[in-house]
């Protein structure tokens, strides 16, 4: 019997320890996210740009869809707070790798690396 709630005890505090660690790390992550202003992005983030603020047409089927931050390196939120959208990259045939992230409040990330660095954009 004790050694039931031990181990319960033990995964209860593994549980919230990974927790705290994971948000801190978010956290962390998400202060230290660079800006870029709008009118330093290339000229097709530009346009992705002015598509979402028409609400399109998108040019991608994918477009709108949620972005689940699994990498974690946006600020950590609800799912569905984020949508992403496909900025076109001249000679590719694929999506590429550059995409504009928005944020339920508004916020707009730009990312050239297929979602291993963002920019904050500032309008």
């Amino acid at each position: 019997m004790r050694s039931e709630a031990w181990r319960r005890f033990a995964a209860a505090l593994f549980a919230l320890t990974l927790f705290v660690v994971t948000g801190v790390a978010g956290a962390r992550q998400a202060a230290t996210i660079p800006e870029i202003a709008a009118a330093e992005l290339p000229r097709e983030a530009r346009e992705t740009l002015e598509l979402i603020r028409r609400s399109g047409p998108f040019p991608y089927e994918r477009d709108g869809a949620a972005f689940g931050n699994i990498e974690k390196r946006l600020p950590l939120k609800e799912r569905g707070y984020y949508r992403e959208y496909t900025v076109r990259t001249r000679g590719v045939k694929h999506r590429g790798a550059r995409r504009i992230v928005t944020g339920r409040n508004g916020e707009l990330y730009y990312t050239d690396d297929h979602y291993r660095s963002f920019k904050r954009i500032r309008e």
